[in-house]
């Protein structure tokens, strides 16, 4: 099945990015939207369920929060989306990245709009989860200021439980430091959860290999094209997320600390081993799409092989019985008592005498 992609809406010569009284004019789905509030500092927390989001916004954060985080599962609510872009002055040129699925991963260093607003940066990532067998593709938008950190996802369910659990536990690495430190542990969490991922693929493709050398069935080219479509998917993440995390890494910004940026050092690392282990993996089905069609070109040679030594068996018998099948009025033979046995013992002599020959010449 070939992946769909979703191109930008508008006409040409509109303006660029969406503007924050246009946000609400676009259509709401009908998936209910989750917003979840997280502040911490080093001495307590406050998990909350933001139900109203109005009331929400015209609170102030708590004195003692070192750092907001607020998590937006789903897209479809457009007013929720207007109301964080209103109060945060999020940029239409990001607001429109962030509504516009998929976006390639990407970083950039952007400010509030028309507004003297801390400066931020907007982080686009994809997270990667597997469902019932098949490989799911969500996009991560994520605003970076100093203080606060904003997550929208397309959907519910992330790979983020670990870390509302590290928040919880005082004295953690990430309740000792700033909202960078936070954007690091999401993306870290993003990117290694591609390694059990690709544990998943490695061992589906050394069950095909022993399917492929065992029994090579038309299901088995099913699978090994299937899974070449996932890690081409898996490719096109990875890449691309490379270039974030170096950037966040060498690039110097006032929302990132210098603590963040060494361990964005670690990200790297394990981003570039990724691409080594898909690159692995499709050198890998690539054989054993070649070893599939060797195979079954064996197996037709077998089977021709076979058929032509039944054949040429019968070729002998056919001149044999050909001759006794000609109308000839004088046969000397037909009028021997041992004619018939002398006949078919001929024939099995020389089955057997043919078949002696095909095997010491190695063709059985």
């Amino acid at each position: 099945m070939v992946p769909v992609l979703h191109f930008r809406q508008g006409k040409p010569g509109d303006s660029p990015g969406v503007e924050h009284d246009e946000i609400q004019k676009l259509p709401s789905g009908s998936v209910p939207v989750y917003v979840s509030c997280i502040d911490y500092s080093a001495e307590q927390t406050l998990f909350q369920d933001v139900d109203d989001l109005d009331d929400f916004l015209v609170h102030h954060r708590p004195e003692w929060s070192a750092v907001r985080w607020i998590n937006i599962d789903g897209l479809s609510d457009m007013e929720v989306i207007h109301a964080l872009a209103a109060k945060y002055n999020l940029h239409p040129l990001a607001v429109e990245d962030l509504l516009h699925i998929p976006e390639r991963p990407k970083v950039e260093s952007i400010g509030g709009y028309e507004s003297e607003f801390q400066a931020r940066l907007f982080i686009i990532a994809r997270m990667l989860q597997i469902h019932d067998h098949e490989l799911e593709n969500e996009q991560i938008s994520i605003f970076l200021g100093h203080k606060t950190v904003l997550t929208f996802q397309e959907s519910h369910g992330d790979v983020w439980d670990p870390i509302r659990q590290r928040i919880q536990m005082k004295g953690s690495r990430l309740r000792l430091n700033d909202a960078s430190f936070l954007v690091y542990a999401l993306l870290d969490a993003v990117v290694d959860h591609c390694f059990p991922i690709l544990e998943h693929y490695g061992d589906l493709l050394e069950d095909l290999e022993d399917d492929v050398l065992a029994n090579p069935q038309r299901m088995v080219i099913t699978d090994i094209h299937r899974i070449k479509r996932d890690l081409l998917m898996l490719r096109r993440v990875a890449w691309p997320m490379r270039e974030v995390i170096s950037f966040l890494h060498r690039e110097p910004h006032e929302c990132m600390s210098d603590v963040t940026r060494v361990y964005m050092r670690d990200i790297y690392d394990h981003i570039v081993q990724i691409i080594d282990i898909i690159e692995t993996y499709r050198e890998l089905a690539n054989d054993l799409t070649e070893t599939y069609m060797s195979s079954v070109s064996n197996r037709m040679n077998e089977v021709m092989k076979v058929l032509t030594i039944i054949g040429t068996i019968f070729i002998p018998l056919t001149f044999l019985a050909g001759v006794y099948g000609m109308n000839f009025h004088y046969f000397p033979e037909l009028s021997k008592s041992w004619a018939y046995p002398a006949f078919w013992a001929v024939c099995v002599v020389l089955a057997v005498s043919m078949l002696i020959f095909f095997r010491r010449r190695g063709w059985l």
